[in-house]
């Protein structure tokens, strides 16, 4: 098992255990540290990025995982959440300062339920060396799959 050299517990519950020789458990947190967490996480696989308002609006270049995957090491109490629309996901944010550090939801193309994690908050990752997909849910273009260049946010969902 690969571990991040920046994680401070070493603990890992059993569910969380890289299943695949690319999984990795990384540590990360807020910007103040309140909120903390640990994800196992297949970053070769790359990361998403969408232009959806909310993605966008936050900077979001993250991956999905199960929820047995991820694991909040800090209280729930250093959270604020937000959900929107359909609610198919609850966006929490540092009620300290304010940073995006992920999202859970359900949803039956992403075999249920799942945690969006924001890479950005990963310590000891160097995402300019991730690959970076592309998703159009500006336009709803969920179907037209990831791309690798960004799809515009301005013009139709063909550009």
């Amino acid at each position: 098992m690969e571990t991040n050299p920046k994680m401070t517990n070493e603990a890992t519950n059993e569910a969380s255990k890289p299943k695949s020789k690319t999984e990795t458990t990384y540590a990360g947190s807020c910007h103040c540290g309140a909120v903390q967490f640990r994800v196992t996480a297949d970053l070769a696989a790359g990361a998403g990025r969408c232009n959806c308002s909310i993605c966008t609006k936050v900077a979001q270049t993250g991956g999905t995982v199960k929820p047995e995957a991820f694991q909040l090491v800090s209280s729930e109490e250093a959270l604020s959440s937000y959900e929107w629309g359909g609610r198919t996901a609850k966006r929490f944010f540092c009620k300290t300062c304010g940073i995006h550090c992920f999202a859970r939801g359900s949803l039956p193309e992403l075999g249920g339920a799942y945690v969006s994690v924001n890479y950005n908050c990963l310590d000891g990752v160097e995402l300019g060396e991730v690959k970076i997909i592309y998703w159009d849910g500006r336009h709803n273009n969920w179907h037209a799959g990831p791309r690798e260049r960004p799809w515009n946010i301005l013009a139709d969902a063909t550009a």
